[in-house]
Formats: C-alpha cells, structure tokens, sequence
C-alpha cells in the first residue's frame, strides 16, 4: 500500500512581502486616526485581538481583551493619543508582523495649558480569521529627548 502525504505551503513573492508591509504601516495609521477622532479607550479596543497584551512600566503584563479595556478605562481619558509607525515587517506567511515609531500625547496641565508627552512605540500584529489586523502585544516608551 503506497500513502501520499500531501503539505501545502503558501508561498508568497517578494512583492506580495513588501505590499503586506506597507499594508500593516496603512492598518495602523487607521488605528491612529480612530485614536485621534473618537478617543485611544475606542480605538485600542476596535484592533485588539482577543488575546492582546499591554506592556506598561510599573505594572506585569495586561492581559486579555477585557483586561485591556479595564486597563485603559482606568482615570483621565481626556488626552490625543496619535502615532506614526516608521517601519514594519511581516511573516513570510502575512499573517503575522510588527510596526514601530513614534507616538504625541497631547494634554492639558493643571493651568489648563497644552503640553505634549513624546515617545516610541512597539506593536505586534496578527491577523484573525476574517483576515483583518488586530493587535496582540502594544508597548510605548516614554521619551524622545535625552534625560538631563
């Protein structure tokens, strides 16, 4: 008896690579945008996987979807979040990748003047059944100036 095992394998061109890259860079200016217009708690939720995590100083690991809404909930919402990612990367196979850059937090202090807060930002991406991005691990880091 003769058996045949069968693997398939997506294979993806080096176009279809570089398209999936400035794909995700496009997917999350949209989530910035979102951030920008209706607030970071919406947006954050809109592309978040199920299982997403948030790394923040002083604090483990924030998981889980209804975790991460908990989490950003939590105090003051009244600030703009926006970002802009300076590069990404996928998988081979699309459905996995990775942006980084930089990110304004924009406030009012206690005088009511505005004060901007800037940093870098990592987020780790897959895509979900229905093939659309969803975040699964964001973390930020605080400052873009040297420390004095």
């Amino acid at each position: 008896m003769i058996s045949f095992i069968v693997i398939t394998m997506n294979i993806y061109s080096q176009s279809d690579i570089e398209k999936g890259k400035e794909g995700l860079k496009a997917v999350d200016r949209k989530f910035s945008d979102l951030s920008q217009k209706k607030g970071m708690v919406e947006a954050f939720l809109a592309y978040a996987d199920e299982n997403a995590v948030i790394l923040r100083d002083y604090t483990m690991p924030i998981v889980g979807r209804d975790a991460v809404k908990a989490f950003i909930s939590e105090g003051s919402n009244d600030f703009t979040l926006i970002w802009e990612p300076l590069f990404a990367d996928i998988s081979t196979s699309l459905d996995l990748g990775y942006t980084y850059g930089t990110y304004v937090l924009t406030y009012m202090d206690k005088d009511n003047n505005e004060q901007q807060a800037k940093g870098t930002y990592l987020t780790i991406w897959k895509k979900d059944s229905s093939g659309s991005w969803k975040w699964v691990l964001d973390n930020g880091n605080q400052g873009l100036e040297p420390k004095k």
